[in-house]
């Protein structure tokens, strides 16, 4: 029965990554701008990036609720529940809900045309529960509206901190260092204005919405047609109309080398408390090395705890604002005579490429994030991760999730439980079509995890 006590009051400290008790009716729906989604291979894949939420199914008492746009291979949902002690006990508790589509909608908007599965997914509930979705938007609150359950997420209508204007409006609010620039520009004529009010040979410009490093265009001052863009085939006339709809940012580009790109992860939950769960060094790549690629986690010393400081400023000024669920904040970091500096980037108000490495770590290696070392301890050790979800190639394709979890056993490039190290695949379902799948690797030092990722990739990517 669900209870009259409301949920922000009952589950005040809630986590999605280790609740007690409940139900997580999980939406792993790409609600985001589609025409960018086409640019990663396997996009419609990256639905599978929440499967390590299966683990919370650990204690007897929590149940999932996982859609899909398609059916999971059940090898992947093995593969999953295999981490905990009682496999069978806790496949009972999960319940997985396909649409058997291909459709290149989002996942919500294809479920809200099917009154059907809503009726299976609603009959699914039992007892109290609440949706986590990869990204929330309108599409998700009318599905969690027609369900009855809160939302393990920031509201709508905060949507705005999340976009690259409403980051420098919560930055300057939080009191942490940006680069200099102007927000909410949406005609080429202001972006051409605030280009002219900054300085520095070249400059960057941000789409309010995109992610990935896909919005990104870096502008040469005084040549507008050299621009050099992030997503592949983007031109000032599409970038332009993409201004238009979404507004952007103009931003000094920051040419100090050598150059970091760390980031924080942040959670607020229902009852307002704040806490910064992991800082991370992000790799990139693509045309303008602004594509993120994955990560290692933590940041780097040198760093990490301005990184660290600045990202809890900025999660206290949302919690005051009243958002709940997990974000993630990008930064620059840089070394200067006063020491290393921390600049704020962006905040992404949703969950992001770091949270699923961070969990999957978190939840097979039973860890507690130390805030005052930046450090995961498991056993009175710390424990570093390496994760990407870019491992491809062509001889992969065709092959099954089977095959090359066998082969990572074979070649010794499993997860140990004892020493609780190794490898934690994820993105397993774009193997098939795609060649592609995506790995963490755990380890006790930095230097471990960076030779067991690059062993796993040569093994099985080659």
């Amino acid at each position: 029965m669900i209870t009259n006590i409301p949920f922000g009051e009952k589950y005040a400290g809630l986590s999605i990554f280790e609740p007690g008790e409940g139900t997580l009716v999980v939406v792993p729906s790409l609600s985001l701008p589609q025409d960018e989604l086409r640019s990663i291979t396997g996009a419609r894949c990256y639905e599978e990036r929440l499967l390590f939420l299966l683990m919370t199914l650990r204690e007897p008492g929590v149940k999932v609720i996982y859609l899909s746009s398609a059916p999971i291979d059940p090898v992947i949902v093995d593969y999953y529940v295999g981490f905990l002690p009682d496999p069978e006990a806790a496949a009972k508790r999960l319940t997985l809900i396909s649409l058997d589509t291909h459709d290149a909608q989002p996942l919500t908007r294809t479920l809200l045309s099917r009154p059907d599965v809503v009726r299976q997914l609603k009959a699914a509930i039992d007892g109290d529960a609440w949706l986590v979705p990869f990204v929330l938007s309108e599409l998700e609150e009318e599905l969690a509206s027609s369900l009855g359950v809160p939302i393990y997420g920031p509201a709508t209508s905060f949507a705005y901190y999340g976009s690259k204007s409403g980051s420098r409006e919560i930055g300057a609010e939080a009191g942490v260092p940006m680069a200099r620039g102007f927000r909410d520009l949406y005609t080429i004529a202001d972006i051409e204005d605030a280009i002219e009010s900054l300085p520095g040979e070249r400059l960057i410009v941000k789409v309010n919405d995109a992610y990935s490093g896909l919005g990104n265009a870096i502008v040469p001052r005084g040549d507008l047609p050299g621009t050099s863009f992030a997503a592949a085939g983007e031109t000032w006339a599409t970038f332009a109309e993409k201004v238009r709809e979404r507004g952007a940012v103009v931003e000094e580009f920051i040419e100090h080398r050598p150059l970091y790109h760390p980031s924080a992860l942040a959670g607020i939950t229902p009852g307002g408390h704040y806490d910064v769960l992991a800082t991370h060094d992000q790799v990139l790549g693509g045309a303008n090395n602004h594509v993120y690629q994955g990560c290692t986690f933590p940041a780097a010393p040198e760093y990490r705890a301005e990184v660290g400081d600045c990202a809890a400023r900025i999660a206290r000024a949302l919690a005051a604002k009243g958002v709940i669920g997990l974000f993630g904040m990008d930064f620059f970091a840089m070394k200067t005579d006063a020491g290393y500096a921390a600049l704020l980037c962006e905040i992404n108000l949703r969950i992001g490429g770091t949270t699923h490495p961070y969990g999957a770590a978190l939840l097979t290696t039973g860890g507690v994030y130390d805030p005052g070392t930046g450090l995961l301890m498991a056993d009175g050790r710390p424990k570093y991760y390496t994760a990407t979800d870019n491992c491809s190639a062509e001889r992969l394709r065709g092959r099954t999730p089977e095959h090359v979890l066998r082969e990572a056993d074979r070649l010794g490039l499993g997860f140990d439980h004892d020493t609780r190290t190794g490898n934690v695949f994820h993105l397993l379902g774009a193997i098939p079509e795609h060649g592609k799948f995506g790995f963490t690797s755990i380890a006790d030092s930095r230097e471990q995890a960076d030779a067991l990722h690059l062993r796993t990739r040569r093994a099985l990517c080659g």
